[in-house]
């Protein structure tokens, strides 16, 4: 394998194993997340994704994904 290259990891079950345990078992951070959510953003400003040139382009595939994951099933 050569300088700069991922290594594939074969076992995958067994890291969305640990990766579920150590999220159940981790208690959330308030502040670690905002930290995590500022840098997103300030990246996505230094890449000029954000702000938006038109904030509602595209509001119709949101609406339609929203309305298909809000969908409740019947009692």
């Amino acid at each position: 394998m050569g300088k700069g290259q991922a290594k594939v990891i074969k076992r995958s079950h067994l890291v969305e194993r640990f990766e579920k345990y150590h999220i159940k078992n981790s208690p959330s951070d308030y502040y670690h997340n905002m930290r995590i959510f500022e840098a997103l953003y300030q990246q996505a400003r230094r890449l000029h994704i954000l702000p938006l040139k038109d904030p509602l382009e595209g509001i119709d595939v949101d609406i339609r994904i929203a309305r298909g994951l809000n969908v409740q099933k019947p009692a």
